[in-house]
């Protein structure tokens, strides 16, 4: 690398090029320099909220500056939202319902807080290329239902279980993401279908089975 620069600075390059290259490189200076201090001013009005952000940085793909974006659009206290569904139709993360006849014609995403979705759609994408996480699985899921070309419909799915997942955490005291593992799908989906052999099994012996869940 450092051969190739050398060989890119032979030719003409005279007093003129020198100042010019000097104004670049003290205008890259000084932006980091005010990038250092908005970065110093953000910590400063997160110090708060510290502890929940921390905790929102548990969910796979959500990395520093999401965490403050998240954090900053929507608070913590969740009381403003009675339910995850209020949470991610204000973030605009619920899918359009345009329905008729009982068929959907339009997928677009509501209007919505535009910060909050953008920054829980880049999470998204980092999530779906994390390995052995949940949230990873789940974009290949929507990937297959949705077909190849629907890259971002899957992606914006995830970021709807995103944006519900903190609700949970930040609506804890002291939650923080549990990951259901890359399996999940898989073990889900063999415990329903030997449900339905074992139902299919006695309805074949006369009986009348009603399933409820184990309190």
């Amino acid at each position: 690398m450092i051969g190739e620069l050398r060989k890119a600075l032979v030719g003409r390059f005279d007093d003129h090029h020198a100042v010019m290259a000097r104004m670049h490189l003290d205008h890259i200076d000084q932006l980091d320099e005010m990038v250092g201090r908005l970065d110093a001013e953000v910590d400063r009005l997160m110090a708060p909220f510290a502890e929940q952000a921390s905790r929102v940085l548990s969910v796979p793909g959500i990395a520093k500056r999401s965490a403050e974006v998240i954090v900053s659009e929507i608070g913590v206290d969740m009381s403003r939202f009675p339910t995850p569904a209020h949470l991610a139709s204000w973030a605009g993360l619920c899918p359009g319902s345009d329905e008729s006849a009982g068929k959907r014609r339009s997928g677009r995403a509501r209007k919505g807080n535009a910060a909050l979705r953008a920054a829980l759609c880049e999470a998204a994408w980092a999530a779906s290329h994390t390995r052995d996480s949940y949230l990873a699985a789940q974009y290949r899921r929507f990937k297959r239902r949705f077909g190849t070309r629907s890259e971002g419909k899957a992606i914006f799915a995830v970021a709807h279980t995103m944006i519900v997942v903190v609700w949970h955490i930040l609506s804890s005291d002291h939650g923080t993401y549990q990951d259901l593992g890359p399996d999940y799908f898989e073990r889900r989906n063999d415990a329903a279908a030997r449900q339905r052999y074992l139902v299919r099994e006695l309805e074949r012996l006369g009986n009348r089975v009603t399933v409820e869940a184990a309190a």
